[in-house]
């Protein structure tokens, strides 16, 4: 008999915008057991149904600044004024219990977390079939107007340069197969054999 327990992986995920990374993350987190997101922290102000703890950790700009000379953060950023930071012992506290933690973010923040944890992070990069089909998808949002459009056409572009720094890439034409895909990878890295902690065959 085989008792077995191992160390959980930090699976970043990354894409531009309408490349199908939400559907993804979310049908991950629905579907396969041990598999949670992680909560950042920010600075931005708690929106209406947002919940501390569940949504984000809500921190005023003196709290964050001391937690990051704290050293209690893997990776920061500065998105349009406000502090988001994906916190240190939330992803190391989930991982050190065998469970794998999405870790939702773009190029530069994943450079942050493979400095930080280094083989404990599997990086996935979700690119659209073509960037005329990007368009197509961003252009049907019904929130987009052209600016924010252009806008975000420009920041896809520069995120799809970095797809190449990570371990693997998932093109997401049909949004099941791309699922099942990324899926696969995280069963694959599951059974590497430095993730097994403690592996223990009873051979009486």
């Amino acid at each position: 008999m085989l008792n077995s327990k191992r160390r959980g992986i930090v699976l970043v995920i990354s894409s531009p915008s309408g490349a199908g990374k939400t559907t993804i993350c979310k049908k991950l987190i629905k579907e396969i057991k041990g598999v949670t997101l992680s909560i950042s922290a920010t600075t931005r102000k708690k929106r209406k149904n947002e919940i501390h703890g569940k949504d984000y950790f809500f921190k005023n700009n003196e709290e964050f600044l001391e937690m990051i000379e704290n050293n209690e953060f893997i990776e920061t950023a500065n998105v349009f004024g406000y502090y988001y930071g994906t916190l240190k012992q939330e992803v190391l506290s989930k991982i050190e219990e065998g469970i794998d933690v999405i870790v939702d973010i773009d190029w530069q923040g994943t450079r942050q977390i493979e400095k930080h944890l280094g083989q404990d992070v599997v990086k996935i990069f979700i690119l659209p079939p073509s960037i005329n089909e990007l368009e197509s998808r961003l252009g049907n949002r019904a929130s987009e107007n052209k600016e924010t459009f252009v806008k975000r056409m420009s920041e896809a572009r520069k995120e799809i340069s970095h797809y190449d720094e990570y371990d693997f890439i998932v093109v997401n034409d049909e949004i099941e197969l791309a699922f099942n895909n990324v899926k696969s990878i995280l069963y694959s890295e599951r059974l590497r054999g430095f993730r097994q902690i403690e592996t223990k065959l009873n051979l009486d």
